[in-house]
């Protein structure tokens, strides 16, 4: 899956030009914590909140309110706004976006193809994907396995869940250390105590360490 697949399209944007007032107004009116900062298409850096909120005179300041509003009217997205812009692509996997957000501590990326800005991936859009992996809207049994590092271990369940009549609704594996695996999967039409029972026999490497309907 990659970030095309799941982005938003015409993200709401402002302009080197656009003032602080209107910028810090888009953000709060919005509920959105980051505005590409574009010209024409082509992006040329990001505002956050947080941003605006530093380029703020602080409650020390000497100026009067009039002289504050104008300071602030005068103030240009350009002159605070961040040109070292962290982005993904079209065609980036959308975990290589999830690892993104994670590392940099972001809740969103502008996406970008060729200079121009051309959507934005959100956590929302992340979460929406978690869902659809887990299979979490569609009905069937959840079983939670627990594995050595063995070689065939996810095959052999596969097959196990096809012989009792199983259709596998999502695969999810994760590493819990350097030896040992987890494995959630959702299955629907099976029988789950005749699954349990043969589970024990026919893949001894593993263990069943929680199932229930969901």
């Amino acid at each position: 899956m990659f970030v095309k697949e799941v982005m938003s399209l015409n993200p709401t944007t402002v302009n080197p030009e656009t003032t602080f007032y209107e910028a810090m107004n888009i953000i709060r009116s919005k509920g959105i914590r980051r505005l590409p900062v574009v010209k024409g298409r082509k992006m040329v850096g990001i505002i956050t909140e947080k941003d605006l909120l530093s380029a703020s005179p602080s409650k020390a300041t000497t100026l009067d309110v009039w002289e504050l509003t104008n300071a602030l009217n005068q103030l240009k997205v350009k002159q605070i706004m961040v040109k070292e812009v962290v982005f993904v692509r079209p065609n980036t996997p959308i975990e290589e976006a999830a690892r993104l957000m994670s590392d940099k501590k972001i809740g969103s990326l502008p996406v970008v193809k060729e200079e121009n800005l051309v959507g934005i991936i959100t956590e929302t859009d992340i979460f929406k994907v978690f869902i659809k992996l887990f299979g979490a809207r569609k009905h069937g049994i959840r079983f939670v396995f627990t594995t050595a590092n063995v070689p065939g271990v996810l095959s052999r369940i596969v097959n196990l869940a096809y012989r009792c009549g199983g259709n596998i609704l999502s695969v999810a594996t994760y590493q819990k250390n350097e030896d040992e695996y987890s494995i959630v999967m959702k299955i629907k039409d099976i029988d789950k105590d005749d699954f349990e029972r043969k589970f024990s026999e026919a893949i001894p490497s593993a263990s069943i360490i929680d199932a229930r309907e969901m």
